[in-house]
């Protein structure tokens, strides 16, 4: 016991800064690392994403319990939220919010009767949200391209991924609980190459996500 007490009394500031570092990445900003492509072209393979935790809520540290709510999520932001229909953390756009209808015909979205404006210029596809526009892939096939329309439940999100055809998300999970989000993805903080030897990709620093 009295060595464990001098050790700790020797290593008392790095205990701090270990303890205040968990506090921090557990309440107000973390990163996250994107393996998959669900999110591609918005999300590559390899990023480091910066999550926001303090966009939504206040949480109590260490456990997702909300202490105060700052904010409620809106159609177009890109949310992080630990997902226990598919037991894993994920990464999604929010598509519709509590009390919207939405539909998706041939991967074409119907949000409260008005039908979502496309446009491709060379090879990328324009997705224009009511608020927000952002670039969509889809390539490949996908036996989930319609569905709807449904309304979604009050305290729930329905959430994509911008590759529409290589994407689980709510039309695989369902409504996405409140209570599940922990936080906003705001950027780019760091992104490695899986191909080259993770390589860092210089272009990816810092690079905005919406």
């Amino acid at each position: 016991m009295n060595k464990l007490k001098k050790l700790i009394k020797e290593n008392r500031g790095f205990i701090l800064f270990i303890l205040l570092m968990s506090i921090f990445r557990s309440a107000v900003a973390d990163y996250n690392s994107v393996p998959t492509g669900s999110m591609l072209p918005t999300i590559i393979p390899g990023d480091q994403i910066g999550i926001d935790k303090m966009a939504y809520d206040i949480n109590v540290p260490f456990i997702h319990r909300s202490i105060v709510r700052l904010a409620e999520p809106k159609r177009g932001e890109i949310v992080v939220f630990e997902s226990a229909a598919a037991d894993m953390r994920m990464v999604k756009r929010v598509i519709g919010e509590p009390g919207d209808v939405i539909a998706m015909v041939d991967n074409q979205l119907v949000i409260n009767g008005d039908v979502v404006n496309y446009e491709t210029q060379q090879a990328t596809i324009f997705e224009h949200l009511p608020n927000q526009s952002h670039d969509i892939q889809v390539v490949g096939y996908s036996d989930i391209t319609s569905f709807g329309p449904v309304t979604v439940p009050q305290g729930h999100y329905l959430v994509l991924g911008d590759n529409r055809n290589n994407s689980s998300d709510s039309r695989v999970y369902g409504f996405i609980p409140r209570d599940e989000i922990i936080g906003r993805a705001t950027r780019v903080v760091l992104s490695f190459n899986y191909d080259n030897y993770y390589k860092p990709r210089g272009d990816r620093l810092w690079k905005p996500l919406i």
